[in-house]
């Protein structure tokens, strides 16, 4: 396995060439200050007046006119063409977490590719920001603070089991498999905690849970975040999450 390019001790940011909404950017920076663009990520960074300190991909989406504009040493091409460029990214950042912006609410394949990403290097907490939906590799465990009545989804890729506390449809006994029982649309009843028995399921949450989310992800060290609407404060890390074991080979 390649060393990381990218080593940081706090979450960082990743941004794609895909849609990315008006505040996006602003909100994971204001988490995540390091920025990181997956190809052609570089271009919305550098419009928003950001440098990435990274620019990682096989460089099929990046302008000539932009790579001028990012010093030498800020770019590692991959060139294989077994991964996708959030692939590439995702497993050369070593970080406690990664928020990643501009994956989501563009071609479908595109989003199903990042879904087996997230399953492929389940040891690497991300989540991905969408429009309207937060989506992230269920860990080990996860205790998230929701309010009464938001919806939270399991989607398996994998046959998967657990069991869970603070929703409405439990998830106890159930073996839930692609082709199979899925767990969408189930809703929260207050504070949900989720255990689950082996990697490969994924959980989407509304836009509006990212701070619980961040909470619950927050790493052991004191890191302040900045909430999504830009007022109050921020909150200092907890208990490292519990993460799987990265894969052999």
């Amino acid at each position: 396995m390649s060393a990381p390019i990218v080593h940081s001790l706090e979450p960082v940011s990743l941004v794609g060439g895909g849609i990315v909404g008006k505040n996006d950017l602003a909100v994971a920076l204001g988490y995540a200050p390091t920025l990181v663009a997956a190809d052609g990520g570089a271009a919305v960074a550098l419009a928003a007046g950001h440098d990435p300190v990274a620019v990682i991909g096989d460089f099929d989406s990046l302008s000539l006119a932009d790579r001028a504009r990012i010093p030498p040493d800020r770019l590692f091409p991959i060139r294989e063409q077994d991964s996708t460029d959030f692939d590439k990214a995702l497993r050369s950042i070593s970080a406690p977490l990664v928020l990643a912006i501009g994956f989501l609410g563009g071609r479908v394949d595109h989003q199903l590719a990042a879904f087996n990403t997230l399953v492929r290097h389940a040891n690497q907490l991300c989540v991905l920001i969408g429009p309207q939906e937060v989506i992230f590799h269920a860990p080990p465990r996860l205790d998230l603070d929701l309010a009464p009545g938001d919806i939270l989804s399991l989607f398996p890729l994998l046959p998967v089991s657990g069991i869970s506390r603070g929703l409405e449809w439990p998830i106890d006994g159930l073996a839930l498999e692609p082709g199979g029982r899925i767990g969408t649309s189930n809703r929260a009843l207050g504070p949900v905690h989720l255990t689950m028995n082996v990697p490969g399921a994924l959980v989407i949450a509304p836009r509006a849970a990212l701070g619980a989310v961040m909470r619950a992800f927050a790493p052991d060290q004191r890191l302040s975040f900045a909430p999504e609407n830009g007022t109050g404060a921020g909150f200092a890390g907890g208990p490292k999450p519990a993460r799987w074991p990265a894969r052999g080979g």
